[in-house]
C-alpha cells in the first residue's frame, strides 16, 4: 500500500490556493476576469509562497484583452504536448492504460459522493483542484501525489515559455511535500521522453479534445461540497 507523506500546508490554506489556482487556469472569459478580484484577495491570506505566484498569474492575465488571452490559452493548452491539463496525460499518453488511470480517478471521485458531468474527463487538473479543495482534501491530495511527475513537468514547461499560468501552477506544486530523489530522476526522464505516442481508444472515455472546464463559484476561504 502506497503511503502519502501528509500535507505541510494548513488546510485552509490548500483550499485557497487549490480552489484559486484552478479557477485561475480555467478557459478565460469574462467571468474569470471578474473574478480575479476575489482571487486576489482570497490570496492575500496565504503566505508570499504561495501567494506571490498566484498573484502573478492574476496579474498576468489582467493585462491581456480578452480575446487575445483566450487565442493564447488554446495556443498554450491545446497545442502543446508538455502544457497538458489532463494529468494522466504524461504517464500514459493516448494509451489503452490512460483509460484505466481515468477510471480510477473517477472512482476516487464516487468514494466522496462526487458525481462529473460526463462531458468532463475527470482528470483535468481544474477539475482535480476543484475536488481536493471543495469536496475531499483527502483523496484530491493523493491523486495530486500520484500525478507529481506530470504537474512538475508542465510546471518547468509553462516556465520555458514564459507562459502567463506559470504561477498558478507553481503555487499547486508549493502546497506538495519537496521532491525525493528518484522523483528529480522521473521528472527529468518524462521531460526529456514526453508521453507515450501510441494513439488508441480509451474506453470507457473518450480521447480528450481539450474543451475548457467550466467551474462553479468558489466561497472562499472555506471549502464547499
Amino acid at each position: 500500500m502506497t503511503r502519502y507523506p501528509e500535507p505541510r500546508v494548513p488546510a485552509h490554506q490548500l483550499t485557497i490556493t487549490w480552489q484559486a489556482a484552478s479557477l485561475l487556469l480555467d478557459y478565460p472569459d469574462d467571468t474569470l476576469l471578474a473574478r480575479l478580484d476575489l482571487i486576489r484577495r482570497a490570496a492575500a491570506e496565504l503566505p508570499p509562497g504561495l501567494a506571490d505566484p498566484l498573484h502573478a498569474t492574476a496579474r498576468a492575465l489582467r493585462s491581456v484583452d480578452l480575446p487575445a488571452l483566450q487565442q493564447r490559452y488554446v495556443d498554450t493548452f491545446d497545442n502543446r504536448r508538455r502544457h497538458n491539463l489532463y494529468l494522466t496525460y504524461f504517464a500514459h499518453g493516448d494509451t489503452r492504460r490512460r483509460g484505466v488511470a481515468l477510471l480510477r480517478f473517477k472512482q476516487t471521485y464516487l468514494r466522496s459522493g462526487f458525481v462529473l458531468d460526463e462531458s468532463e474527463l475527470p482528470d483535468h487538473l481544474c477539475v482535480v483542484l476543484e475536488y481536493a479543495a471543495t469536496v475531499d482534501r483527502h483523496l484530491g491530495w493523493r491523486l495530486l501525489l500520484d500525478h507529481r511527475a506530470g504537474l512538475e513537468v508542465l510546471r518547468l514547461a509553462l516556465a520555458d515559455a514564459g507562459s502567463a499560468w506559470l504561477g498558478a501552477v507553481q503555487a499547486i506544486t508549493a502546497t506538495l511535500p519537496p521532491l525525493a530523489g528518484d522523483e528529480h530522476a522521473a521528472i527529468a526522464r518524462l521531460a526529456a521522453e514526453g508521453p507515450p505516442q501510441e494513439e488508441v481508444g480509451l474506453t470507457p472515455y473518450a480521447t480528450p479534445a481539450f474543451d475548457p472546464v467550466a467551474l462553479p463559484m468558489p466561497s472562499f476561504p472555506g471549502a464547499r461540497r
